[in-house]
């Protein structure tokens, strides 16, 4: 995954991409950081939970924008997004995502909210970078609520 990066970053350089390669080494400072705090290399999965943090990030950017109307910001925030995205797995469709939390729910028969993290964490296992937390942890707090 790093070398995809840097095979990227070197490529838009050579063809002249000004905003690809601002991105991608806004990106590679942000590995660079982390791999620093970490002192240790970067494992895949670590660095899509980065990537998925920037796009997180620049999401949330993107709702202030649009609150002051600034529309070209919202514009190169989406195409930020967009080249971050293609570093990232398709995240897992709403029925494939219930169907992983329905049959961690009937492996661990978890009876209450204390039960949640348990819940939570064996999905965070299965599907990795592939689903939004926060969507899973809603679900799963909704379901254990109506318990």
């Amino acid at each position: 995954m790093n070398d995809r990066i840097k095979n990227d970053l070197t490529e838009a350089m050579k063809s002249q991409d000004k905003f690809k390669t601002s991105v991608l080494r806004m990106l590679k400072t942000e590995l660079q950081k982390e791999k620093i705090n970490k002192k240790d290399e970067l494992s895949d999965s670590e660095i899509m939970a980065i990537i998925k943090k920037q796009v997180k990030v620049r999401n949330s950017s993107i709702e202030e924008y649009k609150k002051y109307n600034k529309l070209e910001e919202v514009k190169n925030l989406e195409k930020e997004i967009e080249i971050l995205n293609s570093y990232l797995p398709a995240d897992l469709t709403m029925d494939e995502l219930n169907n992983i939390i329905n049959n961690v729910f009937d492996e661990l028969k978890p009876i209450d909210m204390k039960d949640m993290g348990k819940v939570i964490s064996s999905v965070k296992n299965i599907v990795g970078p592939c689903a939004d937390m926060g969507l899973v942890s809603k679900i799963v707090k909704d379901r254990l609520n109506k318990k």
